[in-house]
């Protein structure tokens, strides 16, 4: 009973830090939009075909990746190469305008992405423009690496625990 309500004291004086938490997620994110030059279908079809051959590029380069200071390293330092692509899909495809890249920090809006909800914040992201940029984008989270999930990086073994289970545990002597 003693060991009991020492647990009990305990609880109620850590349940209440639990949530006094600053969840400053969005300087951890990194995002990539590629943004379509308008909403006509053909548009928005190329857009998705850019982004795959984006996306064949830098999921390599972003495995490597240990921090997002490294994903944004990495976008930054390989834009040229990210433009060359995209335009090159363009050509290919017969489409008169260009693409045009860049690492910024912008204001996005409250999303959800694979159950994970992204507040509205300020998050740095790679953005592809396509032509005017003016159409719907697609967009993703290169960092944490959830653009990349159905990948196999030999990571998908995850083992959830928890530590306040085990610690009761371990106090209880279970």
């Amino acid at each position: 009973m003693k060991k009991f309500l020492i647990f009990l004291m305990i609880l109620f004086c850590v349940m209440p830090l639990m949530g006094c938490s600053k969840d400053d997620t969005s300087s951890q994110v990194i995002r990539i939009h590629i943004r379509a030059n308008s909403n006509s279908n053909v548009d928005q079809d190329i857009k998705l075909v850019v982004r795959d051959e984006i996306l064949k590029y830098v999921t390599p380069l972003i495995a490597k990746c240990k921090d997002s200071s490294d994903v944004k390293n990495v976008l930054t330092n390989n834009a040229l190469k990210i433009d060359k692509i995209a335009n090159s899909v363009l050509e290919q495809n017969g489409f008169d305008y260009t693409a045009k890249s860049k690492i910024t920090n912008e204001y996005f809006p409250s999303r959800s992405y694979n159950g994970k909800i992204f507040k509205a914040d300020y998050y740095d992201a790679l953005i592809v423009n396509l032509g005017t940029g003016s159409g719907n984008n697609w967009w993703c989270v290169a960092y944490p690496p959830l653009c990349f999930v159905g990948e196999d990086n030999g990571t998908n073994n995850v083992c959830y625990k928890s530590k306040l289970y085990e610690l009761i545990n371990n106090f209880f002597g279970r």
